[in-house]
């Protein structure tokens, strides 16, 4: 066998393709865009899913690529030798070209002349068949052909032989594997078991079939072949081990791992199984925030894998001994070194990653200690109780106050020998759920009936007309009355009304929806919100105002026109912002989220800090410089890819149809929308950032208002501005001279106030100095006063402190039924062992407070005044065992 390096291998896998007449298709996110029922792209094949149930690819029939891919289903078995929850995926595909003949060749080609293995240690395995697929036995006899042994060929069943994702393309595969000088583990040793003699090298999935949600398969349109080598594994094999971790994607990390934790890898099992865990799991995370949907941590969907396994890696670097900036070198190993040169978006995004990790442990760490505590509670509890199940409150308890996902809490209740109530924490989860639904909105409640309309036909959709009108005519399709479809409504009713054409906007995209009336012979409704539904269809939420609407019924229904206006402006300026904020902050800004009504515009971007005044002011004036341009917006109807070849901007994760509007403002502004927009941007007026806020881990927000909601803006501050002036006795025009005039006087009077309280203090607290003693060679001065607040015993025991000298000093006061304490070493006391912080910790408890602080300096609060005496007569006893 020749031995390969990462980038060896994926060049030599790349050039055996094109070579053979393939094209390199490149890789796309690891984040799926959910149209295969998975959160992210878990194998090679599934972004071709179009092309592999018929469509045509814009680069031919023959294509080949390295895509990076994340598998979290078995992230229990990573730490042992071979699992990993990022890998790449070496493929290679045919699209209705070539089939098992011309795969099975060059399959063996690839193993035997480029990668150097000997046909007698080469084994395949083929599907056995079952009740809905015959057993493949022209792919044994391309195997065959190809120069495999006949005594090699194995029939394995669906389980071991039938590949495909939840639903999609689907068909028989072909795997093959390296037998090993090594006896039979028994008669029935094959690639089946796990013995060890056989070792996966790779797999060719003849692809035939289309699996339908229903589970039921149909043939395909066209015959295709996907390939799929792991690379860590078959890289791992050619050099000679079974271990991935001692190839060069891992081996610069291992070894900065070992450095840092002083442990030796593959000597310790448990510290070995951390090491593992620890670099597999901070790769993944590197791999995801670096990718190009940018992904952050989250509680939900694919946010929430990145934060259980950015969490595993926090605790397994617990056991090793590691401390945060560690965790963030090894993250850096990833970006700057292994890969560095086949992965550059991961240096363009850089300081995001970084910046990103740092962020998500400093929150774990934040409750991580007290998780800990709460947990190891809980297992004394059980134990006492001779309980060997966490139930599920204390396990959602674990998740909703400390952060710990529940697969943690299932992990380390393994460790300690015991279960999780996991049906039960789902129970605790949807209570929790539930107590936020029973809070939503009418219109929200009725969104969730939707399916009464699910029986009134396909052909009963509705077309929106909105673009182009503000009212329109149509027969009214189906009314829906306290969630079940009715004949009519009747005044006071609310209601859904489902119709054939529309002109209100559904809310859709971050726009919301419009408002307006219904009328129809008989009645009028109110139309107070708009959702669409399954099937085509909207349904128009609200109540009737007067008389009676009836299903069949002719309607007249019209847009508020002021309100729709209002919200076309603030769409419209949001599309400015975007680019705008691109043109300030940089490209890496891309939406995160927005939501326009008739009142604002609410934009959320990726950024990792805080917009300064600065930075708001540029983008404000370059949108409000756009408006005064008043450029047309143009809306054009084209195909997804004569879109995107355009250069218009498309939401990461958004799915579109095979034609989209692209709106476009000028050169400045060109995105994919299928909202409702100005004509012109003088219609937008003007346009007032109002405020900019974070809102999630790499999130920032911005609210914004257009129009006329900015002149009523301005008048109420113009109000505000003189309401201030008035209550100060001044102008508008003369506010910040008056302000200031006042700011002085008050600093003059706080000044006198603190010496006035300094010298009543002094007076309250008399001669203490005979009070002096000392303990061990260091002076401590230890007494009561009365009436004095936290502020001035600071003064007091400064000044107390620079008569003595060298030593401690102790006050405490009693102030409006509180206790405050304070504590000051000198560096002198310091230095033989005094510590103020520790001595407050000590005697606070006597006055019913706590606190600490530094060696020098501390502080603390209490409520029980008394305790006063008995608390200063304890110091002497605390500094004493201090100074011992």
């Amino acid at each position: 066998m020749r031995q390969f390096t990462s980038k060896e291998l994926r060049k030599v896998w790349k050039d055996f393709y094109i070579e053979r007449g393939h094209k390199d298709v490149g890789a796309i996110s690891l984040v799926s865009d959910g149209s295969t029922g998975v959160m992210f792209n878990v194998a090679g094949m599934q972004p071709l899913m179009p092309y592999l149930l018929g469509e045509k690819h814009p680069m031919g029939t023959r294509l080949c690529n390295v895509q990076g891919c994340v598998r979290t289903n078995d992230i229990d078995s990573v730490g042992d030798k071979s699992h990993v929850t990022f890998f790449e995926m070496m493929g290679s595909w045919s699209l209705g070209d070539y089939f098992k003949e011309d795969r099975c060749k060059w399959s063996y080609e690839l193993l035997t002349e480029v990668f150097g293995f000997d046909k007698d240690h080469l084994a395949a395995t083929v599907f056995a068949g079952d009740e809905n697929a015959p057993r493949d036995e022209e792919g044994a006899g391309f195997r065959i052909a190809s120069g495999f042994k006949p005594e090699n060929i194995h029939y394995l069943p669906a389980e071991d032989n039938w590949w495909g994702l939840e639903y999609g393309p689907c068909g028989p595969d072909s795997e093959m594997f390296y037998i090993a000088d090594v006896p039979d583990c028994g008669p029935d040793c094959g690639p089946g078991c796990s013995c060890g003699k056989y070792t996966e090298l790779g797999n060719d999935v003849f692809m035939q079939y289309e699996k339908h949600k229903d589970g039921h398969l149909t043939p395909l349109k066209q015959k295709n072949v996907d390939t799929g080598w792991g690379l860590e594994r078959i890289l791992a094999f050619l050099n000679g081990t079974k271990d991935v971790y001692k190839t060069d994607l891992f081996t610069s990390a291992m070894s900065f791992i070992e450095k840092a934790s002083g442990s030796e890898y593959g000597k310790d099992d448990k510290l070995t199984r951390s090491m593992r865990i620890l670099a597999d799991h901070m790769r993944t995370s590197v791999m995801l925030i670096g990718d190009e949907a940018r992904l952050v941590p989250s509680n939900v969907g694919a946010g929430y894998v990145l934060r259980r396994l950015i969490r595993r890696a926090v605790r397994h670097s617990r056991t090793l001994g590691l401390e945060k900036d560690k965790l963030i070198d090894l993250a850096k190993i990833y970006i700057d070194d292994v890969y560095k040169e086949d992965y550059p978006l991961l240096n363009k995004n850089r300081e995001f990653i970084l910046s990103e990790l740092n962020k998500e442990i400093d929150r774990f760490l934040g409750t991580l200690e007290n998780g800990m505590k709460e947990f190891k509670k809980i297992l004394e509890d059980n134990k006492r109780l001779n309980k060997d199940v966490i139930d599920g409150d204390a396990a959602f308890r674990l998740y909703d106050t400390f952060g710990f996902p529940i697969e943690l809490t299932v992990e380390m209740a393994q460790e300690e020998g015991m279960k999780v109530d996991e049906a039960g924490f789902d129970k605790a989860m949807e209570a929790a759920k539930q107590k936020a639904r029973d809070n939503q909105s009418f219109s929200a409640k009725l969104s969730a009936d939707a399916d009464v309309f699910a029986s009134i036909g396909d052909d009963k959709v509705t077309e929106f007309t909105g673009y182009d009108r503000l009212t329109d005519e149509s027969d009214i399709f189906a009314i829906a009355v306290s969630g079940s479809l009715a004949d009519s409504a009747n005044n006071g009713d609310e209601a859904m009304i489902v119709t054939a054409v529309t002109p209100f906007y559904a809310t859709m995209g971050g726009q919301c929806a419009d408002y307006g009336v219904i009328k129809t012979a008989g009645g009028e409704f109110k139309v107070e919100d708009v959702v669409k539904l399954s099937g085509g269809r909207v349904a128009h939420i609200g109540s009737v105002t007067s008389g009676t609407i009836k299903a069949s019924d002719k309607a007249t229904l019209s847009v508020d026109s002021i309100r729709r206006a209002n919200i076309c402006s603030n769409h419209s300026a949001t599309h400015l912002l975007q680019k705008a904020l691109q043109t300030v902050l940089g490209d890496n800004v891309h939406q995160a989220g927005s939501y326009q009504d008739a009142e604002r515009t609410r934009f959320d971007f990726s950024f990792d800090r805080a917009v300064t005044k600065e930075e708001l002011d540029k983008v404000e004036d370059i949108v409000n410089d756009k408006i005064n341009e008043d450029i047309d917006v143009v809306t054009k109807v084209m195909s997804i890819d004569e879109a995107k070849s355009s250069g218009a901007m498309a939401l990461f994760g958004e799915k579109y149809g095979d034609t989209v509007r692209v709106v476009s403002m000028g050169d400045f502004s060109k995105e994919l929308c299928g909202g409702t927009h100005v004509a012109h941007t003088g219609q937008i007026r003007c346009f007032k950032i109002v405020s900019e806020s974070g809102v999630a881990a790499g999130v920032r927000r911005i609210e914004a208002i257009t129009g006329s909601n900015v002149l009523k803006f301005y008048k109420e501050v113009e109000q505000t501005l003189a309401n201030a002036a008035q209550t100060v006795k001044s102008t508008p025009a003369t506010l910040n001279d008056k302000l200031n005039s006042m700011l002085k006087e008050i600093k003059t009077l706080q000044s006198e106030n603190e010496s006035l309280k300094s010298k009543a203090a002094k007076e309250a607290l008399g001669d203490v100095m005979d009070q002096l003693k000392e303990i061990n060679g260091v002076k401590l001065l230890a007494t009561k006063v009365s009436g004095v607040d936290m502020n001035g015993l600071r003064d007091l025991g400064d000044q107390l402190k620079g008569k003595i000298g060298e030593g401690v000093v102790v006050l405490v006061s009693d102030s409006e039924g509180k206790v405050n304490l304070v504590a000051m070493a000198t560096d002198a006391a310091v230095g033989k062992g005094a510590h103020a912080g520790n001595l407050i910790k000590e005697i606070a408890p006597i006055v019913g407070g706590g606190g600490g602080g530094r060696p020098n300096m501390a502080q603390a609060g209490g409520k029980n005044p008394a305790g006063i005496d008995e608390c200063i007569a304890k110091v002497s006893d605390v500094l004493y065992g201090q100074l011992g």
